[in-house]
């Protein structure tokens, strides 16, 4: 068995115009002082990082992780799930996903998109570069607006919703493996790839394709009322990176799932901070080591009461508690006996 890596801390929800949130060395910093060994960095925000610079520059490159290896830490990631979202939106998306583009592309579906395929063939250059082996994304979506099904979908439009997305996605896997780094999407309500069903058809769409992994993230299965650990059993070897983020669902007479447009603290389903919520990490962690993970434990901070200093402050002690260092023996090997072949078949009563 191997052992996972941590504890991380997935930097997008922190970034800030203040001190220590508004530059890569202070913000490592700060991250280190808690107890994170990882970061992972998201790839639109130049107060951290610039993707354009990374992608042509190995110089750049060493720098930042100069800058990252001096605070004491590693890079687990580079993450782009804002311009990921952006390589597939259905129209009626289209005004309120502008905001995750620059000014010169809004308004303008086509260049919007063509400049999301740009920013994630930039990444698998700068995640080579950087010597990472994983990248974190969202897919975006062409279909979420059917996700319900009334009025009946016409027959064959959720296989021509994945072709689609199939075809905008392979040339970015395809740059990813050429960059030997694993694509892991993010499981996510409003994308197209958002549980092991979506994720299945996606995988049939792509042929397979050896790059299209999996960012798991249960509390966005809390929320849906999947089994967040079976989906560890049947998906294991697709699960390439982690965000340890916690969830609570609340059944209640008023709404379900889907929320009833409620604000985050009304909703029965909600993120907590770690330990906060439901989630049987414990039972986690010891699956994933079971099937081998060796990626990055990184907390994914988002809840809708704590104060976030808070909860990332919690997090690095909460993860470092749940790293499980693999065994290598067996627990009754006291009890054991040489092998043996005569004397097996003497128990065994084979002549």
């Amino acid at each position: 068995m191997k052992q996972i890596k941590g504890p991380a801390i997935f930097l997008a929800q922190f970034v800030g115009d203040e001190a220590p949130f508004n530059n890569l060395p202070n913000i490592c910093r700060w991250a280190a002082s808690l107890g994170y060994k990882g970061v992972q960095i998201p790839s639109g925000d130049k107060r951290l990082f610039d993707l354009e610079q990374a992608a042509q520059s190995q110089e750049y490159c060493d720098s930042i992780n100069a800058i990252v290896n001096d605070a004491g830490l590693c890079i687990t990631e580079l993450s782009t799930h804002l311009q990921g979202q952006l390589v597939a939106v259905h129209p009626a998306y289209d005004e309120m996903f502008d905001n995750f583009a620059p000014d010169e592309v809004k308004g303008q579906p086509q260049a919007r998109q063509k400049w999301a395929t740009e920013q994630l063939l930039m990444a698998a250059k700068a995640s080579q570069r950087l010597g990472l082996k994983s990248h974190a994304t969202f897919s975006g979506a062409l279909l979420w607006h059917t996700m319900y099904p009334w009025p009946q979908r016409p027959q064959g439009l959720v296989e021509q919703g994945f072709e689609e997305l199939a075809k905008r996605w392979l040339p970015i896997l395809d740059a990813f493996d050429k960059a030997g780094v694993d694509v892991c999407y993010e499981l996510h309500p409003g994308e197209d790839l958002h549980d092991g069903a979506t994720f299945e058809r996606f995988l049939a769409a792509t042929n397979n394709h050896p790059r299209a992994q999996i960012l798991y993230d249960p509390s966005h299965f809390v929320l849906q009322q999947l089994d967040y650990l079976q989906f560890i059993d049947i998906y294991h070897q697709r699960i390439k990176a982690f965000h340890v983020k916690d969830a609570e669902f609340n059944a209640s007479g008023r709404a379900g799932v889907y929320g009833g447009y409620l604000d985050w603290q009304a909703r029965p389903g909600r993120f907590r901070s770690l330990g906060d919520g439901q989630i049987n990490f414990g039972a986690i962690f010891s699956k994933l080591t079971q099937y081998g993970f060796d990626g990055w434990a990184v907390l994914e901070w988002e809840c809708c009461i704590k104060h976030p200093e808070s909860g990332a402050r919690e997090g690095a002690e909460f993860i470092a508690k749940h790293l499980i260092t693999p065994t290598d023996k067996a627990f009754d090997d006291f009890a054991g006996a040489s092998t043996d072949s005569e004397r097996n078949k003497r128990i065994l009563g084979i002549n």
